[in-house]
């Protein structure tokens, strides 16, 4: 990167921390105040920075906007996929990725198991939403009042004898989920199937999505699918650094 682009860009997280005069933004980059304006009159012409009343720059209204344009058009699918096909390598068993949708938790993406028993979901297909891991992850990010409410209006189907019965017993079950950081279906949808789920973040920490691994007893009983949940985790946090912009994609 070239010495002038770097000192550019290094102006941006100064303002991020509250305005600064010309003095400030020098004496941050270790340069003249005739270097500094140069760089800030740049920034300033395409709408990066501005200039207020008091002669201190901010950061522009141009910047937000890329901000909001660019987390517009990430697509949370096509960053996740090679994860979890990762994943699946690396398990075998069935991967999903659900996002929550006007009130609907929905698969949108899934990579299949090896084994010849296979999990019959759909991606565009909406969960059980009283019963599904990556489910009671999403609701669980939301703010209380709004978790409340959705969980009130629900119908709560007795799929097994491990179903979640009611509004209250749910509610319970977000709580954990939200202080644990992570959730499981142990049969609760179908007895003979079993799921562990990790969440995907975005930048400011709410979960954007949410990943799963699930597998028949057939195959895996519920202790040896627990067992998974360390690297389900470290493949969703894998995921929200990309997606979130923390962790860099390398070049291949």
């Amino acid at each position: 990167m070239s010495q002038t682009v770097d000192r550019a860009l290094s102006i941006l997280p100064l303002l991020a921390e509250g305005p600064a005069d010309l003095g400030q933004v020098a004496d941050r980059l270790g340069v003249h105040k005739s270097t500094a304006l140069r760089l800030l009159r740049t920034l300033h012409e395409h709408g990066l920075v501005y200039r207020q009343s008091d002669q201190r720059y901010r950061l522009g209204a141009r910047l937000f906007a890329l901000a909001q344009e660019a987390m517009e058009n990430l697509d949370i699918r096509e960053i996740a996929h090679p994860h979890l096909t990762r994943l699946n390598d690396s398990c075998g068993h069935t991967v999903h990725l659900a996002v929550y949708e006007e009130g609907e938790v929905l698969y949108i993406d899934k990579v299949d198991s090896r084994y010849p028993v296979r999990m019959y979901s759909r991606i565009g297909k909406p969960v059980a939403i009283t019963v599904a891991a990556v489910a009671k992850l999403l609701l669980a990010d939301l703010p209380e009042a709004e978790r409340r409410a959705v969980a009130e209006k629900l119908d709560y189907p007795a799929y097994t004898p491990r179903s979640t019965p009611n509004a209250p017993a749910f509610l319970t079950e977000l709580e954990k989920v939200r202080e644990q950081g992570w959730a499981t279906d142990l049969g609760g949808h179908e007895e003979s199937i079993n799921c562990v789920a990790a969440p995907i973040r975005g930048a400011d920490g709410r979960v954007v999505a949410a990943m799963s691994v699930s597998a028949p007893n057939v195959v895996v009983s519920a202790d040896e699918l627990l067992t998974l949940l360390p690297l389900v985790r470290r493949t969703a946090d894998t995921i929200s650094g990309e997606y979130s912009g923390r962790n860099p994609v390398t070049a291949q």
